[in-house]
């Protein structure tokens, strides 16, 4: 497990109606608070704050197919050649990280093939590197430098 210590967060939150939302920096725009948004958005803001990983080459909740499912990955971290390097799965903060979770992930990956694959609910982190030699996953204790 990887720990992690969120920036103070400094973002900027709203009301529509009866619902929270708050502004979505790198979707530049209001996206509605949910509990697994608060974990999405403290995650990237430690990414980009913390671990210097470039905002430019970050990609939030876009659409890919698994087979005939729509589905939406959470956050893919690209490297500069622009191929993908981290795929990130995010959960609320009250959902348990179990085996369940990693496999969506391990989906979501066979479509976007990233080196390193996380899962988090804000409290517990996970991230593994599939070593294809060892036919086995290698957990790591921090996060990788972006490189």
């Amino acid at each position: 497990m990887i720990a992690i210590s969120f920036p103070p967060p400094d973002f900027r939150i709203t009301k529509e109606g009866n619902k929270e939302m708050i502004f979505d920096r790198f979707r530049k725009k209001y996206v509605v608070l949910t509990p697994e948004e608060w974990v999405r958005q403290n995650f990237l803001n430690y990414l980009v704050k913390v671990m210097g990983y470039p905002a430019a080459l970050i990609g939030i909740e876009k659409e890919i197919y698994l087979g005939e499912m729509k589905k939406r990955y959470d956050i893919v971290i690209y490297n500069r050649a622009t191929q993908p390097w981290m795929l990130v799965e995010c959960k609320e903060m009250n959902v348990p990280l179990t085996e369940q979770t990693m496999q969506q992930v391990i989906r979501y990956n066979m479509v976007i093939p990233a080196t390193y694959l996380v899962i988090t609910n804000g409290i517990h982190t996970f991230c593994g590197k599939y070593m294809a030699r060892e036919q086995q996953w290698n957990f790591l204790s921090v996060l990788p430098p972006f490189a």
